[in-house]
């Protein structure tokens, strides 16, 4: 028989004005507080009944987690800002236009006009047996439905697979990565901590049931970016089924800072292929002060594949994963890709 969700599960819904009451708030309700950021991730787990939350803590009213403003010479984006306002942003757009393509693809016009970026680099992987609500690893289960010999996983990881084989959504995140953002937190007991966007995912190793560092009752205020990588030569290329909003295949961001033709110094990273974006130290160290030549971005794109384990339906991503970190290194004009 068909299951059948269309009523929410009832809950207390909370709309506080300062990330002081928002914390009073979830720290009442501990492990059943639900964040609500821009809502297009939680209303899909609130609508199919799979999340039961007792209170929804709405973010949307506190002033101080929007908007984006000078910070060390760089710029400080408040988590509730919108991915309009960031694509929109003159500074972003002049200082890292890689974030702005990436908020760009991250959803349509309409989605990006409500969701948020602290929401789009928070959210939920998107792995259809978890999503559904069958008991896996990631639900407190035992197993990985995704990784047995009937699965469907053509959208899965083929890197940093621990029992997990769910991949991170976010398209945003590998942008910020390769940007050396930090992530600003406010813990449950009122302390602030700082973290480094590579820092701030988490692979099933880590912890297999959540995406990111967020412990119940934290709140992510703030992403900074530093200066340090303003102005680079950027490549950012999301590969997806439909050339419309769809999530990534194979993602894949760069800042490069070259020295004639010679790279001086790199960040790359790559989402859609492990449950965290992976920033690729190895082929940053290898690449460094080599020239920015086809043989050097062939020799870093087959570094990038190393230790790469395709399941039975994604062995296509291994290519495409070899071919994006070669287009960034290389500097080639992004194609049309369909998969």
């Amino acid at each position: 028989m068909a299951v059948i969700r269309d009523v929410m599960p009832a809950f207390e819904l909370f709309q506080p004005t300062s990330v002081e009451d928002a914390q009073a708030v979830l720290n009442r309700y501990g492990a059943d507080a639900w964040v609500l950021a821009g809502g297009l991730d939680s209303l899909d787990w609130l609508k199919d009944r799979i999340k039961r939350p007792q209170a929804v803590v709405d973010l949307g009213a506190i002033a101080a987690l929007k908007g984006i403003r000078p910070w060390q010479g760089g710029l400080e984006i408040g988590a509730m800002t919108t991915l309009t306002e960031v694509v929109r942003h003159p500074v972003v757009r002049e200082e890292y236009s890689i974030l702005l393509e990436a908020a760009e693809a991250a959803a349509s016009p309409q989605i990006r006009n409500q969701g948020t970026i602290g929401g789009n680099v928070s959210q939920d992987t998107r792995c259809w047996y978890y999503r559904a609500g069958w008991p896996c690893y990631r639900a407190g289960g035992n197993i990985c439905y995704a990784d047995t010999p009937e699965a469907i996983n053509r959208e899965h990881a083929i890197l940093g697979a621990d029992r997990c084989v769910a991949v991170n959504p976010s398209d945003t995140a590998p942008a910020l990565v390769a940007l050396d953002a930090q992530m600003v937190i406010r813990a449950a007991d009122g302390g602030e901590r700082v973290v480094a966007a590579e820092d701030y995912f988490v692979g099933p190793d880590i912890n297999i049931t959540r995406m990111t560092i967020l412990e119940p009752g934290d709140i992510l205020t703030a992403i900074r970016l530093p200066r340090t990588w303003a102005g680079a030569q950027f490549y950012f290329e999301k590969i997806r089924d439909r050339q419309v909003w769809d999530f990534a295949l194979v993602s894949v961001a760069s800042a490069m800072v070259l020295n004639g033709s010679m790279i001086e110094r790199i960040r790359l990273a790559v989402n859609g292929v492990a449950a965290r974006p992976l920033r690729l130290r190895a082929v940053e160290a290898l690449v460094a002060g080599r020239p920015r030549n086809e043989a050097t971005a062939v020799v870093a794109a087959n570094l990038a594949i190393e230790g790469a384990q395709p399941l039975r339906f994604n062995a296509y991503k291994v290519p495409l994963m070899r071919n994006l970190v070669k287009r960034a290194i290389r500097g080639v004009e992004a194609a049309t890709w369909t998969s």
